[in-house]
């Protein structure tokens, strides 16, 4: 067998539903050079292993307990053979059958490439502020292929938002170059492995790239526990791996939660959507932001939470207990 050109690799764990789309949409994507998809399973109880192997993809397993973000995914690599690592989530969905090549030649744009990554966009369904949000935040990469780096240490060093912007990165739907990822390998983390990776080769003197016709379907209507539980995890993240202190006060966090509420009532009226269901999205969505917001603001204090606290409001530690889907 040829060596493939890319290899696509995906962590799993009780993938659902979902899943066999997102294995027959990888499967069929159209590249003129060979690929592999390899699959590491940590604990699946449903199908997801079995739907794999039906489809000759390879799968190894590990213990939930050996799992973690990085770890898993430096795993994987370490199974491949392609020259360029390609990576998606159990639920992120290809939304054609180009997508595959053109996030890899995205990658291979220019020698000092470190990693591409392409857009999120909304499942077919997703709530309407979920699909606005998703298209708000692709949008602010641009609508062609563009590179990136740090060419300004001193902008870098005092603008946070210039320095989010450089490093923003997501496994959901991204193109890590082997010889880069060989030389520096995905951190050990809890969580934010993919942006924490940037950041380091960023900082090493290399570009990533931003391929907007190499989309995803991605997204989540999470619920107010979830998305409190989401937030949580990202915060505490940002602040523990990057410094970052996303809500400082209480009283900012209410008042950012206000902000967001608004907006999404805004949102809904230009989506069209009238009268009581207008009201009844606009106050589960007020809901929504509230625990968006007080989320971030645990998550920022983290350090000072007990830690059964922090067991429970942890969604990612939940999933690799198993304990939520």
């Amino acid at each position: 067998m040829k060596t493939p050109r890319a290899s696509v690799l995906i962590p799993v764990k009780n993938a659902g539903k979902i899943w066999l789309d997102v294995l027959d949409a990888v499967l069929n994507q159209k590249a003129p050079w060979p690929f592999e998809v390899i699959v590491v399973d940590s604990g699946s109880t449903d199908n997801s292993i079995e739907l794999a192997r039906q489809r000759g993809v390879r799968v190894e397993t590990i213990p939930p307990s050996e799992f973690g973000h990085g770890r898993t995914r430096n795993f994987l690599a370490s199974l491949s053979r392609g020259e360029f690592l390609v990576f998606i989530t159990q639920d992120a969905r290809p939304v054609d059958m180009h997508w595959l090549f053109r996030l890899v030649e995205g990658c291979d744009s220019a020698p000092d490439v470190a990693g591409a990554f392409g857009p999120h966009r909304a499942h077919p369904g997703a709530r309407l502020v979920t699909q606005r949000e998703l298209q708000e935040h692709f949008a602010g990469f641009g609508n062609t292929l563009s590179r990136v780096c740090l060419g300004d240490r001193e902008r870098f060093d005092r603008e946070v938002g210039y320095r989010q912007f450089l490093h923003f990165f997501s496994n959901n739907n991204s193109c890590l170059r082997r010889t880069v990822w060989e030389r520096l390998p995905f951190p050990d983390v809890k969580f934010a492995e993919d942006q924490t990776w940037m950041l380091a080769a960023i900082k090493a003197g290399y570009s990533k790239a931003y391929v907007p016709d190499a989309a995803v379907f991605h997204s989540h209507d999470f619920g107010v526990w979830e998305t409190l539980q989401r937030n949580f995890d990202e915060a505490s993240s940002f602040q523990r791996d990057f410094g970052y202190e996303i809500q400082r006060s209480l009283w900012r966090a209410l008042a950012s939660a206000v902000l967001l509420a608004r907006r999404d009532a805004r949102w809904l009226r230009q989506a069209g959507v009238g009268g009581i269901s207008w009201v009844e999205q606009s106050v589960y969505m007020a809901a929504i932001e509230l625990a968006r917001t007080l989320g971030q603001f645990l998550g920022t204090r983290h350090r000072r939470l007990p830690g059964w606290l922090l067991g429970a409001i942890s969604r990612d530690q939940a999933l690799q207990r198993g304990r939520t889907a």
